[in-house]
């Protein structure tokens, strides 16, 4: 049992993995729920007043038992929370929730989804870790005294990577550096990566608080840095330069709505809370000593040129396969 219990928790971490950095100012979480053996789903929390991961398992479960395609069209966090309880009966009387965060317990955009569970009727309920927040801890000493079988620690390491992001942020600020480069470290061959990592990379820009960016990619690139693949909002921009005059054309000043600044210090960081810094070698030498993660495409490709100069120990936390590209999210060493 305790394999199974870690594989499903694995599952449960790799898809909350797809949301990292999408869920802010939300901890990224994943979730799965599993009868009679039989794995029934596995979902996460997607953004930011969205369902809770727990509630799009058993949104996804109760689908799979029932068929019933209804459910599929509720997107509204409280709506789906009503319409479970309403129409789900015993079907989760013998059935166990995994998920990588203890549930809520406190009232927000939607009921605790502890509430959930306890009403839903679940047998047992397997934890990462406990949730760090005071004001939204207990859910699972609450479920115990509701006679549920209550696991706490599967995998705990690897959930508490997942929500690094979420407890930086939430107490100054969380900074991270996405670049891209071919299999033999090129950073310098135009577009690297492909459309569904450059995809991704907007949806996180519509998500930031600040870009930074360095003044020579600006002049040479001459970039817009908005969402525009995702109808995203641009987010602020600070270009990191000693030389302060631009040439006001380059695409990135005419986005509405954005603040642009130009400067040769990186204060300005203490005034955001989710930051992301692109750029080439020069950045990433500028910045070694700010980022908190690295957030690295590998395409499959090789190009002639010099590859970078980095000197610097990461640890991989996760890794998948972006259509054909690697993505890895690293911690600074």
């Amino acid at each position: 049992m305790v394999v199974f219990d870690e594989l499903v928790m694995d599952l449960c971490l790799a898809e909350a993995w797809r949301y990292q950095g999408l869920t802010y100012p939300n901890p990224a979480v994943g979730a799965a729920v599993v009868k009679n053996g039989r794995i029934l789903s596995v979902a996460a929390h997607k953004r930011a007043g969205g369902p809770h991961a727990e509630v799009e398992a058993i949104k996804e479960a109760y689908y799979a038992l029932t068929g019933d395609e209804l459910v599929l069209q509720i997107d509204d966090a409280l709506h789906l929370h009503n319409y479970l309880e309403r129409h789900s009966g015993d079907l989760f009387r013998d059935a166990t929730i995994y998920v990588t965060l203890e549930p809520c317990f406190h009232y927000g955009k939607t009921p605790p989804c502890t509430f959930l569970v306890r009403d839903l009727g679940f047998e047992a309920i397997v934890i990462g870790i406990q949730d760090p927040n005071p004001k939204a801890s207990g859910g699972a000493a609450y479920l115990k005294s509701q006679g549920l079988k209550v696991r706490m620690g599967v995998r705990q390491k690897e959930c508490a990577d997942l929500i690094e992001p979420f407890l930086r942020w939430s107490k100054e600020r969380f900074i991270f550096f996405k670049y891209a480069q071919t299999i033999n470290g090129n950073l310098t061959q135009g577009t690297i990566s492909n459309i569904a990592s450059r995809t991704l990379v907007h949806a996180l820009r519509d998500r930031i608080d600040l870009l930074v960016i360095g003044g020579n990619t600006v002049r040479k690139d001459r970039p817009l840095l908005d969402a525009r693949l995702v109808q995203g909002k641009a987010p602020d921009v600070l270009i990191y330069s000693k030389k302060l005059h631009f040439d006001e054309k380059i695409p990135l000043f005419s986005v509405n709505g954005r603040e642009v600044y130009i400067e040769d210090s990186f204060k300005r960081l203490e005034e955001y809370r989710f930051i992301m810094i692109e750029g080439g070698e020069g950045m990433l030498q500028a910045t070694r000593r700010l980022v908190d993660w690295y957030l690295i495409f590998v395409a499959p490709i090789s190009v002639d040129g010099a590859n970078y100069r980095f000197n610097k120990k990461m640890e991989f936390l996760h890794q998948r396969n972006l259509e054909g590209d690697i993505l890895i999210w690293s911690r600074n060493g």
